[in-house]
């Protein structure tokens, strides 16, 4: 009804049709002078609470159910104002200095493995909304960098073979297989590292990459799928 209300309304020419298409008009696009003496006060005020929410939302919640979910902790670990997304059975350990920027996602593939891990070496940064699935292990090595939207992965979640898919199977257990993170390797955004990747020490990996083979140590790698173009 208000669809046909708003089409006879945009399409009405009597002077009634008219005058409500201008104040319809005049109300979607009406905005108010922002005099800066009056308004930057108002703007350090709501900048102050809204840290002053974030710290304490950090401090007394995200992290400490963060670090409840790991197996290991190092020191002065920190993450973003968000509750971090764990599922699954499995361990999380992370070293000293480790900070999460933002939400990060660990999930786990308990039917591959007892004890499947997640580990992050100390130093490490990770970015927004990077996400971890683990069947046996993901392995990230010391002074690690990886932007936001990063996937790793060691384990597919669905088999290639298309009648093992539509009777609903899991990935069979061979196409698991761990993935390793060396020391100081910077990650770019929305790089996808697939299972069986082992990432050279310090290595550089190119925006939007996708890294289904393992990368010499130095090297700079970039494309779908990725392929090295350098050296650093």
């Amino acid at each position: 009804m208000a669809s046909i209300l708003l089409r006879r309304l945009a399409m009405a020419d009597t002077p009634q049709g008219k005058f409500l298409r201008w104040l319809y008009r005049g109300v979607i696009d009406f905005t108010l002078p922002t005099p800066r003496l009056l308004v930057r006060p108002v703007l350090y005020v709501f900048l102050a609470l809204r840290q002053a929410y974030y710290f304490v939302f950090r401090v007394f919640v995200c992290e400490p159910l963060f670090k409840a979910s790991c197996s290991k902790v190092g020191q002065r670990v920190r993450c973003g104002p968000f509750v971090q997304w764990v599922q699954g059975a499995g361990r999380i350990e992370i070293g000293d200095d480790v900070a999460i920027h933002g939400k990060a996602s660990f999930t786990f593939g308990s039917r591959y493995s007892d004890d499947p891990v997640i580990s992050i070496g100390s130093h490490s940064h990770i970015g927004h909304n990077c996400a971890f699935v683990a069947g046996r292990s993901i392995t990230i090595h010391e002074y690690c960098q990886m932007a936001p939207d990063v996937v790793v992965f060691d384990v597919s979640g669905h088999p290639s073979d298309p009648a093992a898919r539509e009777r609903g199977e899991p990935a069979p257990d061979e196409s698991v297989k761990p993935v390793v993170i060396e020391r100081n390797v910077w990650i770019g955004r929305r790089a996808m590292i697939y299972p069986g990747v082992t990432v050279g020490e310090n290595s550089v990996i190119g925006a939007n990459s996708v890294v289904m083979s393992s990368v010499p140590p130095n090297s700079l790698v970039m494309g779908n799928p990725a392929r090295r173009v350098g050296t650093v």
